[in-house]
């Protein structure tokens, strides 16, 4: 959400934005919103006056009543309550002007970094650099999940009729490789300073719409019935959400954390959830990172995060490539993204395991998120967040890039001590 004093003064910018991300059907919502911004400060200026006035001639009535003065007292009263009628009336319109102002501005799409390439979808997205060289054996690389049947790894089958599709069940080794990869990526995470953290799995409708746009809440997020509670779709939800209406002392930042979480979502519209594999499913487990930090860091902390990423992939013999996302496939919070995209040897392609953002004060300022300097001003934080690994994506490049002629998985040195020592899966059949 962006500042409404920069919109009410810069609206041609704000248009130009919401052009540069294709959403021209959102324009008509800077004017309809400086309107109302307009007929709120109007109610608010004449309450304040209104409420002062009020408040004086309250006063005036003790003294008149102590002077004799009944009837002109009795005069005052009337104008003091016909004041409070007016000014109840004045709340109630900047109450409902305030909501829709609010609505409103939840949906303006957040302003884009000049350096974000302009494009309609994530057809247009820019490769950045890529780090390590893909190979494609001379052997057939079979799908992912005929992989995990040699070794007995899943069961689709039983999973839907538990739970339908979109789940799985993971086993033996292949079960063990998936932990093994949280793990390593938690540690991997703490030796570069980040504070390891598990938080709760579901979060208040105040913090959904704090962290995300009504669009991508309505497409991603499970409501529990007869609850003011939804799933996480990403522990980013309930690690910004942690320091909702807080102030942190800016000698404190950066704060910087790495958490743990299953991940619900509904991918509502998406495509292939219907397929057999575990590409794009309902639920899954995720190791995230979180920055909070100064407006002037959070360029540099942007850089750190999808670093890490391609450094942590890199560690286990997966080549990647980092693409930056043009404006059209931005999230409507997110100034600035990058997605690290990890080999595939069966596609001969590269697919998508994570995914950088820099939201600016967007989340910050929904959520109220402040900052308070030595001198005591106060001013609204940034945050970003990436993922570290998202099995079971990391587990399909793990497995199509370490596969051997034979039907054996090669495990990345990195993994072998989160895997009792093992060197190689062997296929059972």
């Amino acid at each position: 959400m962006i500042d409404i004093k920069f919109l009410r003064e810069n609206p041609d910018v704000v248009k130009k934005n919401i052009q540069n991300k294709f959403q021209d059907s959102k324009l008509p919502l800077v004017d309809e919103v400086i309107e109302l911004d307009k007929e709120l400060r109007a109610a608010k200026t004449e309450a304040d006056s209104l409420r002062a006035d009020v408040n004086k001639l309250s006063k005036e009535i003790g003294g008149l009543m102590a002077q004799g003065k009944k009837d002109e007292a009795e005069a005052v009263k009337a104008k003091v309550s016909a004041g409070k009628g007016r000014l109840a009336e004045l709340e109630k319109m900047e109450e409902e002007l305030g909501e829709k102002v609010t609505k409103i501005m939840m949906t303006i799409p957040n302003i884009i970094d000049p350096s974000v390439p302009i494009g309609k979808d994530d057809s247009e997205n820019v490769e950045v650099t890529k780090y390590g060289e893909p190979v494609v054996p001379d052997f057939e690389i079979p799908y992912h999940t005929d992989i995990m049947e040699r070794f007995n790894g899943i069961d689709l089958d039983a999973a839907r009729k538990v739970a339908g599709n979109g789940f799985y069940y993971l086993q033996g080794d292949i079960a063990r490789l998936h932990s093994a990869c949280i793990s390593y990526a938690r540690d991997f995470m703490i030796d570069r300073g980040f504070t390891y953290c598990v938080p709760p799995f579901m979060i208040r409708s105040g913090v959904v719409t704090g962290v995300m746009s009504f669009a991508e809440m309505d497409a991603m997020m499970y409501k529990i019935e007869g609850e003011d509670l939804y799933l996480i779709g990403t522990s980013e939800h309930s690690m910004i959400g942690k320091y909702i209406d807080t102030i942190v002392d800016a000698d404190t930042l950066p704060h910087t954390l790495t958490s743990y979480s299953p991940c619900f979502r509904k991918e509502k519209g998406a495509h292939g959830i219907e397929e057999r594999g575990v590409y794009r499913i309902h639920q899954f487990e995720k190791q995230e990172m979180i920055v909070v930090c100064e407006p002037e860091q959070s360029p540099m902390w942007f850089d750190k995060l999808w670093q890490n990423t391609v450094d942590l992939f890199r560690s286990m013999d997966v080549p990647v490539r980092t693409l930056e996302c043009c404006s059209g496939d931005l999230a409507d919070l997110k100034v600035k993204s990058f997605d690290v995209e990890a080999w595939s040897p069966r596609q001969k392609k590269y697919f998508e395991v994570g995914s950088c953002s820099n939201l600016g004060d967007a989340q910050a300022r929904r959520l109220k998120i402040r900052i308070k300097d030595k001198d005591g001003k106060k001013y609204f934080a940034h945050t970003l967040n990436n993922t570290v690994v998202a099995p079971p994506r990391m587990l399909i490049a793990l497995l199509e890039n370490n596969l051997n002629e034979d039907g054996s998985v090669n495990i990345p040195k990195s993994l072998q001590p989160y895997m009792g020592g093992k060197e190689k899966l062997v296929p059972v059949k």
